[in-house]
């Protein structure tokens, strides 16, 4: 079921469109991808990703798998950034986190490959962080907000089906809850203990990936 932005965080940001995951079903299969890395990012990956300008879904390890739809601009990613950086330490030799950058720099040029360069040195991200210039695998993963979360697990045949999306925690900028990672945390702990992941799934909220003027989807407004 999807969720609706909390009443109390309008008031917080009031120029902003707080947007909800529109709540991929799970099982959907792992979107076919090829994306260009941020110059400066993927420096420590396991699994033999090495120091390669270009990922995609044929060279990646096969283990479970963590897309999060980021931003250097967002108040709602920079609310969560510091755990991003614990998750990435204590998940990151297990799962293959990734960080896809969606949003239109035409619109907004502040969310560029040198401002993610700095945001991703600034918070000691090992893991890289992707140009989704042209918005392909934020529409195939009907991508809505930043941040969201996708988190897709290797079939016995190989297959990365998604067992996950939604938000990270219930901590909002504003709302004094603790960033705890909770929810993300106990997917992830479910999937590497072999264990089915909660279909009772929390719809992230934050700010609405930035589209090309004239090609949003259907979903956004």
């Amino acid at each position: 079921m999807q969720s609706h932005p909390e009443p109390a965080l309008k008031g917080c940001f009031p120029n902003m469109a707080l947007t909800p995951s529109t709540m991929l079903p799970l099982g959907t299969p792992l979107p076919a991808f090829e994306l260009k890395v941020v110059p400066g990012t993927n420096l420590e990956i396991d699994g033999g990703l090495g120091a390669l300008n270009t990922i995609k879904t044929s060279n990646l390890p096969t283990k479970p798998l963590l897309l999060m739809t980021l931003c250097a601009h967002c108040p709602f990613v920079k609310h969560i950034e510091k755990e991003l950086t614990h998750l990435d330490q204590d998940y990151g030799d297990s799962v293959q986190l990734l960080a896809i950058a969606s949003n239109s720099l035409i619109t907004h040029p502040q969310d560029g490959p040198e401002q993610l360069a700095a945001q991703a040195k600034q918070q000691g991200w090992r893991f890289p962080y992707l140009l989704d210039t042209d918005q392909s695998l934020a529409k195939a993963l009907q991508a809505a907000c930043t941040p969201d979360f996708f988190l897709f697990t290797p079939s016995p045949q190989g297959l990365q089906r998604l067992c996950y999306r939604g938000q990270l925690d219930n901590s909002r900028p504003g709302n004094d809850a603790p960033v705890t990672g909770s929810d993300l945390r106990a997917a992830l702990d479910a999937v590497l203990n072999g264990q089915d992941v909660s279909p009772h799934q929390q719809a992230s909220i934050g700010c609405n990936i930035k589209w090309h003027p004239g090609q949003e989807p259907p979903w956004f407004g």
